[in-house]
């Protein structure tokens, strides 16, 4: 059997065919995992839904004990994680082991909600509550960039809420979600969590089955329309996180060194590859010089290299598709606008992009009407406050975007102007299990995190009661 088989039916299981995984740093196979076919997906959904049925007759305790369980093993198990997370994704192991951290807060955060039901009303006419009662099977669908940490936080609100889950991470970052299989086995009923590996050619199977009640999908959001698709034949409930765009927006009294320094880890962490990542900078005219001049300097700081090489702050892009969209898009960088770091292919193995600013680019370049998804930042200038809040609302994209500015009362404003599921006020990026995630327009549907995201995993039954 390769390095790492699938969890079906409470068994670690051979696949109908295997799928070499490649280290992005290095362009060489460093695993070997199994792989579905139709029929094994199929033999996955009927062990959920069978196994799903007792698992909804336990009680919250029972669902939390098991979870705080695997949120132990994760902790013990933390390092070995992060550096297959490194080797399998190519970020740098600090942001590795923080994604892994972050996954244990999820879990832990997650088995602390109170799940009792809600009050509506009571009088001397009626008693009405919510109550809150599982789906059935879930499909959780994971993306390359942050396929651990994304494992978890949809695996941990399913199943507290009683629902049955295949897990279905991205044929080119498998591995650290296979590492949960044996954990998974010991410590959930045989058939509840089942884990499937494809190469691409299952999403839709999974999608529209007929017995998945859910899916819960992270990605692009072409894909996000094809899973849409697939969902209606049976209206699944669906959340989807999808692409984004996100414009930060730089007014004229900003602090420069602050908003440089926060502005360069928001567009290069992870490569770039975060959904929510500073992907348009929109500076005005009166500061655009001085700003430039301020981001190339700390761009020119990032080391890029192997994520496992100490010292390395930025890694490879994650595969060889992506690799070759940004080597599209730095030659529309260098068409559309002035290179003033980066700009080229790092030489030898790997799939390895140097970050890189633009600047005296427009809107209208596909470099920014576009969702780019790695460390190419285009840098443009504004003049004036309405032109460019019309501008960062002009996207079909509504997952994030920032407003940087001294002025408290002027940020409220203009984050109540911007049509996006989420607005941060002098930094990017920060988010957290209890703080709720959703996208606007094309960015999504649904929410995730927070009480809001536990409840998505839930069918809200309202209990209405006469008392005479």
């Amino acid at each position: 059997m390769p390095d790492y088989p699938m969890l079906i039916n409470g068994e670690l299981v051979a696949g109908a065919k295997q799928l070499e995984v490649l280290n992005p740093a290095t362009g060489v196979v460093f695993a070997t995992v199994e792989r579905a076919d139709e029929k094994m997906l199929d033999a996955a959904v009927a062990a959920a839904a069978a196994a799903q049925v007792g698992w909804a007759a336990t009680s919250f305790d029972v669902r939390r004990a098991a979870l705080l369980k695997l949120a132990d093993f994760v902790e013990a198990n933390a390092a070995n994680i992060a550096r297959m997370l490194v080797m399998e994704q190519g970020k740098p192991l600090p942001q590795a082991e923080m994604e892994v951290g972050f996954a244990c807060q999820f879990i832990r955060y997650f088995v602390d909600q109170d799940l009792e039901p809600q009050l509506i009303q009571d009088d001397e006419q009626y008693h009405v509550e919510q109550r809150f009662k599982p789906l059935g099977v879930v499909a959780a669908i994971m993306p390359w960039n942050f396929p651990f940490m994304m494992a978890i936080y949809k695996l941990a609100p399913a199943l507290l809420m009683g629902n049955a889950v295949i897990l279905k991470p991205s044929p080119t970052t498998p591995v650290t979600t296979l590492m949960l299989a044996e954990p998974l086995r010991d410590l959930f009923p045989a058939g509840l969590v089942n884990i499937i590996i494809d190469q691409n050619d299952l999403g839709s199977a999974l999608s529209g089955h007929p017995q998945v009640a859910k899916v819960s999908f992270t990605g692009s959001t072409a894909t996000g329309r094809r899973v849409m698709e697939a969902a209606a034949s049976s209206l699944k409930r669906l959340t989807l996180e999808l692409g984004g765009n996100d414009a930060a927006i730089v007014l004229p009294d900003a602090d420069i060194d602050k908003t440089a320094d926060r502005a360069v880890s928001a567009a290069f962490f992870n490569a770039g590859q975060v959904c929510v990542a500073i992907k348009r900078l929109y500076v005005h005219r009166s500061i655009y010089e001085e700003m430039c001049e301020a981001l190339a300097i700390r761009v020119q700081d990032i080391i890029v290299g192997d994520g496992l090489e100490q010292g390395t702050t930025m890694g490879p892009v994650q595969n060889a598709q992506q690799y070759e969209k940004l080597t599209r898009y730095l030659e529309v960088a260098e068409r559309d606008g002035t290179i003033i770091a980066g700009g080229q292919r790092k030489e030898g193995p790997g799939y390895f992009i140097e970050p890189t600013l633009v600047r005296d680019i427009e809107d209208g370049s596909p470099l920014v009407d576009e969702e780019q998804f790695g460390p190419v930042l285009p840098i443009i200038a504004f003049d004036e406050v309405d032109d460019v809040i019309a501008r960062a609302n002009a996207s079909q994209y509504g997952l994030g975007g920032s407003v940087w500015t001294a002025d408290a009362d002027v940020a409220s404003s203009l984050a109540d102007r911007l049509d996006t599921g989420t607005v941060w006020i002098n930094h990017h990026l920060h988010f957290g299990p209890h703080i709720p995630f959703a996208g606007a327009k094309q960015s999504g549907i649904g929410s995730e995190f927070g009480r809001e995201g536990l409840l998505e995993f839930s069918q809200r039954s309202v209990v209405n009661r006469a008392k005479n």
